[in-house]
């Protein structure tokens, strides 16, 4: 089993967690990414090579996602067919939860454990609202209900990490990208109850709360600008076919049609990820049928909340959002998902890396 730890800026704090984990089992191996945290951060990897850990540099900041893959690519490299358990720098992991973690990965090859946080007690309400938004980004995604979506405390298979390499994203975002391509490849979620640690308030945390939240949420963000275009061809349509024909009915179809090719057209191209991957005609039926599900699901919502006194525009907007928020679903979890498991080949480790090594 390694322990795998990325680090920026850390304080004495990874010293700390360094020492306990020698102290619990002086058997386990320890990488240690530093990812670009500068000249000011030596002293704590010296330390930290001083504690036996494998020390990796990024001559430069890249994001946790990269640390990861780079840690990844040199367990690969360095220590083939071991697991892999990774932890957070900054002491929010306890020892025992490490090694609670490190005893249940690798059991199943197909399955990444989570160390899943119960956000009991004094909780800072950036932690507990972000951790509630990803939770219920990654249902609408995936149709599974997971407690902790953004827990750094993971257990990976040895036969995990070729694919944990080919994932997309680089900062905070990877984390959460895993867990939602993990089914699409082949790959089981489980969890085990961890304790809720937040020293000082999650000060010495580096997320960002704009930036970092943009890129986590990014999937959900695109979907959302991609139904923007397609409302205004919606609207512009439909004024113009109901004055050209002075039917309400054929003006309401022509300009969905057009305004849903659109939407089509962005979401296979832009939104997506695996959308270009699939056969454009029968992708386009489905969706087409998906169109008209949700048209007759829209009028049959706003004539129930009608009839139940619900004024009009009121009952536009709870009926748009339920239906946009179902629409999302349907098309990230069929029409567009992944369509196979990716061959696992062995990737070669990152070069062009400062690598100091205790043998």
């Amino acid at each position: 089993m390694i322990i795998l730890i990325p680090a920026y800026e850390p304080d004495a704090q990874l010293l700390e967690v360094l020492g306990a984990i020698r102290a619990a089992d002086p058997s386990l191996s320890v990488v240690v990414v530093d990812d670009g945290s500068g000249p000011a951060y030596r002293q704590i990897f010296d330390g930290a090579r001083r504690a036996g850990a494998h020390v990796i540099s990024h001559p430069a900041n890249q994001g946790k996602g990269s640390a990861l893959k780079t840690g990844f690519g040199f367990i690969l490299d360095r220590f083939p067919g071991r697991d892999v358990v990774c932890a957070d720098s900054d002491g929010q992991h306890s020892v025992v939860d490490i090694l609670r973690v490190a005893e249940r990965a690798g059991k199943d090859p197909a399955c990444m454990m989570l160390g899943a946080r119960t956000f009991a007690g004094d909780v800072p309400a950036r932690s507990r609202i972000g951790n509630a938004a990803t939770r219920l980004l990654f249902r609408l995604a995936t149709g599974e209900r997971i407690t902790d979506t953004q827990t750094g405390l993971r257990g990976y298979p040895a036969a995990m990490l070729p694919w944990l390499l080919t994932v997309d994203g680089e900062r905070y975002e990877y984390e959460l990208n895993l867990l939602l391509e993990a089914k699409a490849a082949g790959y089981r979620i489980a969890g085990v109850g961890i304790a809720t640690i937040y020293l000082d308030r999650n000060s010495g945390s580096h997320f960002r709360p704009l930036a970092d939240s943009v890129r986590i949420y990014a999937p959900l963000l695109k979907f959302l600008l991609a139904s923007f275009p397609g409302f205004l061809i919606d609207t512009a349509a439909f004024l113009a076919l109901s004055a050209a024909t002075g039917s309400v009915l054929a003006a309401v179809v022509g300009a969905r049609c057009l305004s849903a090719t659109a939407n089509f057209l962005i979401n296979r191209r832009l939104v997506f990820q695996h959308g270009r991957e699939k056969p454009a005609g029968a992708t386009a039926a489905r969706y087409c049928a998906l169109a008209v599900a949700l048209l007759a699901a829209n009028y049959a919502l706003i004539a129930a909340l009608a009839g139940a006194g619900v004024a009009d525009l009121p009952a536009k907007l709870l009926t748009e959002t339920a239906l946009l928020a179902v629409s999302y679903a349907v098309q990230q979890r069929f029409l567009f998902a992944a369509g196979h498991k990716p061959d696992l080949v062995p990737a070669q480790p990152p070069h062009s890396l400062a690598v100091n090594r205790n043998r």
